[in-house]
């Protein structure tokens, strides 16, 4: 357990009791069981991407905010240069940096994603909204509910978020895309 998840916790719980909304129901809205949601405010457990996303959108908040304590300030332009961005390294497999970090009342986060190489079964993870997804390089394998798709550089990628999703490097090599994560969106499992 860090210092760093133990504060994420402390947020999560105090901006929960500040919306009024019981762990069960904070549970149910944020997909997972009650005893995870308890361990993630406790600090006991490592969050996942889809997760402080879901909670964000709860909680009417940023996802910056749940990791930082900091709420965005800036509101009409957000320049980020090359090689910078909010890093957000919260699964092995991923590397993220968000791309807008410090613009106020997002109706999208971009990110910079880096997905490293791992043999091990890619895990499914939802979380609100819609995305799109532009591969810069590398090649990846991009899991959509039942079906996967390959992707090669300068590929693209939109679905409801909402469906159980997952990428995968291939070739024993990294890959980098552009994320624009959507929020609200169609209906899971609109057409």
């Amino acid at each position: 357990m860090t210092e760093q998840l133990r504060d994420i916790g402390r947020r999560l719980s105090a901006l929960r009791g500040l919306e009024e909304i019981s762990p069960e129901e904070f549970a149910r809205k944020t997909g997972v069981s009650l005893p995870e949601l308890l361990a993630y405010e406790r600090g006991e457990a490592d969050f996942s991407f889809s997760f402080l996303s879901n909670a964000a959108a709860a909680l009417g908040v940023d996802v910056v905010d749940l990791l930082t304590g900091d709420s965005p300030r800036l509101s009409s332009c957000c320049i980020t240069r090359a090689g910078e961005g909010f890093a957000i390294d919260r699964r092995k497999a991923y590397s993220y940096k968000h791309l807008a970090f410090t613009f106020r009342k997002k109706l999208a986060d971009p990110f910079l994603v880096t997905v490293e190489p791992k043999e091990d079964a890619p895990v499914l993870h939802t979380h609100e909204g819609q995305e799109f997804d532009y591969l810069l390089s590398g090649r990846m394998r991009l899991f959509v509910g039942e079906i996967s798709y390959e992707l090669a550089p300068g590929d693209s990628a939109y679905f409801d978020a909402g469906q159980p999703h997952a990428m995968r490097a291939l070739d024993g090599a990294p890959a980098v895309f552009l994320a624009v994560v959507m929020k609200g969106g169609a209906p899971h499992g609109a057409v």
